[in-house]
C-alpha cells in the first residue's frame, strides 16, 4: 500500500520529535490528563489548550505518542474528542472553553451527539426537537434517535428548533446538554451485534440555563456543520469499519496464511477488495495531502468516504464466505483466534452505508456539489419550517 514517509517530512533528530520524546522520557507512562495539559491531546488547537501545531508537527506528536502507546482516546470520547471541544473552541464562551475543553481532551467527560430524530435523519435540519425560552431558562421537548453512548455521556451537544417560523436552516439553535437533568429518559436501542451503542433520548420540559445556549441563537445550523466538519489528521483509515477493525489487506494476509483459496470466484472478490482499497487508500493521501498543505480536499473526500463504505461491507462480507459454515460460529474456524472480531465487524457493517450520512445522501452530495449536477426539486423551498411541516403532515 502506498503510505506516507514520515521520515523524509521529519526525520529522528527533528527537534519537533525531540522534544516529545523528552517531555514522554520525563512524563513515563502518562496519564490523559498530562498529555492534554501538554498541548498534546489536540495539537493543533490554540494555547492553552493545544501548541498550533501544523500538520507535519501533528503527524510527529501522533507518531511519537503511537510508539510510546500513550495518549490514545477511548471510543466512548469520539463525540467530545472529534466534535464537541472543536466546536465549543469555536463558538463557546471563555467560562465554556475553561469548563470543558480541556476535560474533553483528557478524557474526563464523555459527549453524546443529540442531532438525529426518528423523522429527522438525512435531512437533519428538518428536526421537530424544541427549545422555548422561559425566563433565564429554555425548556426542551422532543425525541432524539441513534444516540451513540447517550447511556454514558455526561454532556450532550443538542440541536433544537427555537423558531419554527424561520426557514428550518436559519431556526436552529445549538444548546450544551448535561445528561442527568430531569425529564430526560435514555432508552437503550441494542442492535444486531448484541451491544448497547446506540439510545433513543426522550425530552419532556427539560430545563436548560441561559449559558447552555452555544453560539447565538437561531445560527445552531451553521454549527452543526462546523461540528461535522472538524476531524483531526489521521493514517489510522484502513480498517474497514469506519477506519477501525480489521484492514483489507489482514484479510488478505489471513488468506495467505491458511494456504490460500481455490475457488476462482473467491480469489477474484479478494483481489477486487484489495484494487478497491489501493485505490481509495490513494484517495485518503490525497485528501491527507491536501489538509497537510492546508489546501481543500474537493471531490476526493467524499468520493473517498463512499467507497470506504462499500469497501468496509464488501470486505466484511467476503469474509464471511471464505469461513464458510464456521462464520455462523464466534470461537472457531478459519478466521483463527480472533474470529470473534470478524464476527463483530461483519455485523457492524452493515451500519457503514447509514450511519455520517446514507450511501445515498452522499453520492447525491457528490453528484450536486462536485460533479455539477441538477440538484432535485425542492417542494420546501422558501417555505419555514412550520409550513413545510403542514405540508409533510398534509
Amino acid at each position: 500500500m502506498t503510505s506516507i514517509d514520515l521520515s523524509s517530512l521529519a526525520p529522528e533528530d527533528d527537534p519537533r520529535r525531540l522534544e516529545v520524546r523528552a517531555w514522554l522520557a520525563a512524563h513515563p507512562n502518562p496519564t490523559l490528563r498530562q498529555v492534554a495539559e501538554a498541548g498534546y491531546a489536540a495539537p493543533h488547537f490554540p494555547a492553552p489548550y493545544g501548541l498550533d501545531a501544523d500538520g507535519v508537527h501533528q503527524l510527529i506528536i501522533d507518531d511519537e505518542l503511537r510508539r510510546a502507546n500513550a495518549g490514545r482516546q477511548a471510543s466512548t470520547a469520539t463525540v467530545g474528542f472529534g466534535i464537541a471541544a472543536a466546536t465549543i473552541l469555536y463558538a463557546g464562551t471563555e467560562a465554556q472553553r475553561a469548563k470543558h475543553i480541556l476535560a474533553i481532551l483528557a478524557g474526563e467527560e464523555i459527549w453524546c451527539q443529540l442531532f438525529s430524530e426518528p423523522g429527522a435523519g438525512s435531512d437533519l435540519s428538518g428536526l421537530a426537537t424544541r427549545a422555548v425560552k422561559d425566563g433565564d431558562t429554555w425548556v426542551i421537548d422532543g425525541q432524539k434517535v441513534w444516540t451513540s453512548f447517550g447511556h454514558q455521556a455526561q454532556y450532550g451537544i443538542l440541536l433544537a428548533r427555537t423558531d419554527p417560523d424561520a426557514p428550518k436552516q436559519q431556526g436552529i439553535s445549538y444548546f450544551i446538554c448535561p445528561m442527568d437533568l430531569p425529564g430526560i429518559d435514555i432508552r437503550p436501542l441494542v442492535d444486531m451485534t448484541g451491544v448497547h451503542h446506540f439510545n433513543e433520548v426522550f425530552l419532556d420540559n427539560v430545563r436548560l440555563p441561559a449559558d447552555a445556549l452555544l453560539g447565538e441563537e437561531n445560527q445552531g445550523w451553521h454549527l452543526a456543520k462546523v461540528s461535522l466538519g472538524n476531524e483531526r489528521i489521521s493514517l489510522s483509515r484502513d480498517g474497514m469499519a469506519w477506519g477501525r477493525g480489521p484492514t483489507p489487506m489482514d484479510l488478505v494476509d489471513l488468506v495467505r496464511e491458511q494456504g490460500g483459496v481455490e475457488d476462482p470466484v473467491m480469489r477474484q472478490r479478494l483481489a477486487d477488495l484489495y484494487i478497491r482499497s489501493f485505490a481509495n487508500r490513494l484517495l485518503q493521501q490525497k485528501v491527507f495531502t491536501a489538509k497537510l498543505h492546508g489546501q481543500p480536499a474537493g471531490a476526493a473526500a467524499s468520493v473517498s468516504k463512499a467507497l470506504g463504505d462499500d469497501i468496509g461491507q464488501v470486505g466484511l462480507n467476503l469474509a464471511k464466505d471464505l469461513a464458510g459454515a464456521h462464520g455462523m460460529l464466534t470461537d472457531v474456524g478459519p478466521l483463527g483466534a480472533a474470529v470473534r472480531k470478524w464476527h463483530f465487524m461483519y455485523l457492524f457493517s452493515q451500519a457503514l452505508t447509514i450511519g455520517g450520512g446514507t450511501s445515498e445522501v452522499q453520492r447525491n452530495i457528490i453528484a450536486e456539489r462536485e460533479l455539477g449536477m441538477p440538484r432535485d426539486i425542492d417542494v420546501e423551498a422558501d417555505k419555514t419550517w412550520a409550513q413545510s411541516r403542514n405540508l409533510a403532515e398534509a
